[in-house]
């Protein structure tokens, strides 16, 4: 990782110690036996930074609590766009190296049909290899379920994660399967089986286990309670689907808002100077067929179905905040949170009209940046972080917080004294992203953006100093020395081993 320090570039590789630093808190913990902590993961699908802790009118009071006695990290960024590649990443520590590490079939591609082999499949293999009962409930990796099968087939008996879990368990409820649930809707039908022809938002009165986020929380709270007479420590990860499409939540979370009120986005149109490759026409959310309006990079949704779009996002986080909220409550009831590491993770982050797109899969600040909060035991302290980090590094911190080696070849590096001090002077700010033909660097107050085409780069840099909307590509008026150098680092990320980008 790389760090901008006095406006001027310097390249350092980050110290192996930092791997093995203590953090304050796990030390206590040590200090009373040998009892590791637990951990409780939360993936949120699609969630970009769109809490109240962020500063957004979505109201959110279980995760702003949450933030309110952790860190939350208002800079931290996804490997690629995508649910799929993005987790695989996450899960696994390290940057995508070839092509197929950007589909979202990357652990059923590369993890799926291996032998248990020396290096951990994921970070919840090797906390289980080192004493951990490890339990997935929902959308962990790709696979809406953690199994191997198609959207319209029958549930296999195939994991996803053949080595990770002790236990990976659904609720399907009315929906049979878990991609039926994943798109489905509150008569328990789902777009697979009405051939797309469905809405991209529904507003159901139903209770909260009327659409599958509710009786995932429930499962998970019955989890819990048997975990917690468990003589091992555990580590239960829970997915939820919302926000991602279509945005279906009951409809008491649909009242927090007055649609009127909702804002619109503040870059509703497209970047000046951008390349041709960097945005794309909403596909995804097309695919929702009988959607009010169609939307298109030629021309902007209307601002009354805008307004009902965002209202549709910010009711599906609501619901979401109750239901994690349901979970942690139940961790505080049984004793638990005292000695639970708690992390909330985002897979990506989500245009809301931003640049007139209306989806992910793009390299742009809000496709990339997404939500982290994380909470360690014996800490209530609030602290806001603004140091730059990316969802690889997940992996080596949470080994490090647990007392548990980490393995060689990952790509991440632990940010536990970011966890006490934000201002810690060891780190090292430089996160990269991928997708499709090109590759994207953040450091503090830029973000460099190259794309391959045939024989040449094509260059997008944006400079937050001067606008942190994305409004205007910088990158032919730049000096020429500062480019230079921000290349270089760049460059360190397009392939760790080859210097290419993924093929």
């Amino acid at each position: 990782m790389y760090s901008f320090v006095d406006k001027e570039l310097k390249i350092k590789y980050m110290s192996a110690c930092l791997l093995t630093f203590p953090i304050f808190c796990m030390a206590q913990v040590n200090e009373k036996g040998s009892e590791k902590p637990n951990v409780l993961f939360i993936c949120i699908d699609d969630l970009r930074q769109e809490l109240g802790c962020y500063g957004s009118v979505v109201k959110t009071p279980h995760l702003d609590n949450l933030a309110g006695e952790g860190s939350l990290f208002f800079h931290h960024y996804v490997q690629v766009p995508t649910s799929g590649a993005s987790r695989a990443s996450m899960l696994t520590g390290r940057l995508p190296r070839k092509v197929q590490d950007l589909s979202n079939e990357a652990c059923k591609i590369n993890l799926s049909a291996q032998d248990e082999l020396e290096q951990p499949e994921t970070m919840f293999h090797h906390l289980r290899r080192n004493g951990y009962y490890t339990v997935g409930i929902g959308k962990i990796s790709h696979y809406a379920d953690g199994y191997l099968y198609g959207y319209t087939q029958p549930k296999s008996s195939r994991p996803e994660l053949p080595y990770s879990w002790d236990e990976m368990l659904f609720d399907a409820g009315k929906w049979r399967t878990g991609w039926n649930a994943f798109f489905g809707y509150a008569d328990g039908s789902n777009r697979q089986s009405r051939n797309k022809h469905v809405p991209p938002y529904e507003c159901a009165d139903v209770p909260d286990e009327g659409y599958p986020d509710g009786l995932t929380a429930n499962l998970a709270v019955k989890k819990l309670r048997a975990l917690s007479k468990g003589e091992k420590p555990f580590c239960l990860a829970v997915g939820f689907f919302k926000p991602h499409l279509p945005f279906t939540a009951p409809r008491k979370y649909w009242d927090l808002y007055d649609e009127n009120a909702i804002p619109l986005s503040p870059v509703p149109n497209i970047p000046e100077g951008i390349c041709r490759y960097a945005l794309h026409n909403s596909g995804e959310f097309n695919g929702y067929l009988e959607g009010d309006e169609r939307a298109s990079l030629d021309k902007s949704v209307s601002e009354v179905y805008a307004r009902k779009l965002r209202h549709a996002y910010f009711a599906c986080i609501s619901y979401i905040d109750a239901q994690v909220g349901k979970i942690i409550d139940e961790l505080e009831r049984l004793g638990e949170a005292d000695n639970t590491i708690i992390v909330v993770w985002g897979d990506h982050g989500w245009h809301l009209g931003d640049q007139r797109v209306w989806g992910k899969h793009t390299l742009m600040e809000t496709s990339l940046r997404s939500t982290l909060i994380m909470k360690v035991p014996h800490s209530s302290k609030s602290i806001e972080n603004h140091r730059i980090v990316s969802s690889i590094d997940i992996y080596p911190t949470l080994m490090e917080l647990c007392g548990v080696s980490v393995p060689d070849g990952l790509d991440g590096h632990s940010f536990t004294k970011l966890l006490a001090d934000p201002k810690e002077r060891s780190w090292h700010e430089a996160a990269y992203s991928y997708f499709n033909n090109g590759v994207s660097v953040r450091v503090p107050q830029y973000r460099l953006t190259r794309y391959r085409d045939k024989t040449k780069y094509i260059s997008e840099l944006y400079d937050y100093h001067v606008d942190d909307m994305e409004r205007k590509n910088t990158f032919e008026c730049a000096e020429k020395e500062f480019v230079k150098k921000l290349i270089d680092v760049w460059e360190k990320g397009v392939c760790p081993e080859k210097g290419e980008l993924p093929e």
